[in-house]
């Protein structure tokens, strides 16, 4: 890590991300930190690397909220409450009548969309996170060149900047990725056959102590392709400005 951090020239941040990784540092946010980019930037150049990123711990974990032992994610499977249920009915022994399995389905169901979206609106706060690292990370490396204190050199902080931008148009389209995938889940609305599943929500879910959720309303690929537009604007005003700089450099 200590070498990562210490990269400068091109062409050698994708190796020392592998070997990294590869030395057991798979948190891609240190890795981005260290590497003075965004995360985008470090899945990929890992896998250029031939290195599959997701296959790692997860960085955030989210314990499923459960109910009545139920917590929509594996109750039909083996030992699973609904699996319980079924296999006891069909071996005749003690089982929920059809009203009560009833319930018990709407609760799992509603648990399920519920945990789902918490865990993608959590990936999505994420992403918009990073996605505003990202473009602040530009500005911040565009103010830098102007600084007369900084005694490095102009064309390699020019470079960075040049990067910075790149990271940040892959962050933005990260970004959208994930908020696309948020805004095309189900959630509970009442219609012909959500009622119950509605009920289960308001009724037990709620009841329970865990905070209502909802899906916000996002135009995903409109607001990507404003932030793109707004970050290229501002992208090709620089280039003028730069242009400048090294003309008069160079009559110099």
């Amino acid at each position: 890590m200590a070498a990562l951090r210490a990269w400068s020239v091109p062409g050698t941040r994708a190796r020392l991300l592998a070997e990294a990784w590869t030395a057991g540092e798979t948190n891609v946010r240190s890795l981005a930190e260290a590497a003075r980019c965004v995360r985008q930037t470090v899945y990929t150049d890992l896998k250029s690397a031939g290195i599959d990123p997701d296959d790692r711990p997860k960085e955030k974990n989210m314990t499923a909220v459960t109910v009545e032992g139920f917590n929509g994610v594996d109750d039909d499977q083996s030992e699973g409450l609904l699996y319980n249920a079924v296999v006891a009915k069909r071996e005749g022994r003690p089982a929920p009548a059809a009203e009560e399995f009833g319930r018990m389905l709407a609760l799992s169901l509603a648990l399920g969309q519920y945990n789902e979206l918490r865990a993608r609106l959590a990936e999505e706060e994420d992403a918009r996170a990073e996605r505003n690292r990202a473009r602040h990370r530009a500005d911040t490396l565009w103010e830098a060149l102007a600084d007369p204190n900084n005694k490095g050199s102009w064309l390699h902080g020019h470079q960075a900047y040049v990067r910075a931008v790149d990271d940040a148009h892959r962050a933005i389209d990260a970004w959208k990725a994930v908020a696309e995938t948020l805004m095309n889940l189900a959630f509970l609305r009442r219609g012909k056959d959500a009622d119950r599943l509605v009920d289960a929500y308001e009724q037990s879910i709620l009841p329970a102590g865990h905070p209502p959720v909802n899906k916000p309303d996002i135009d995903a690929e409109a607001e990507a392709a404003r932030l793109h537009e707004a970050l290229e604007t501002e992208h090709a005003r620089r280039k003028t400005l730069a242009a400048e700089t090294l003309g008069l450099a160079t009559r110099n």
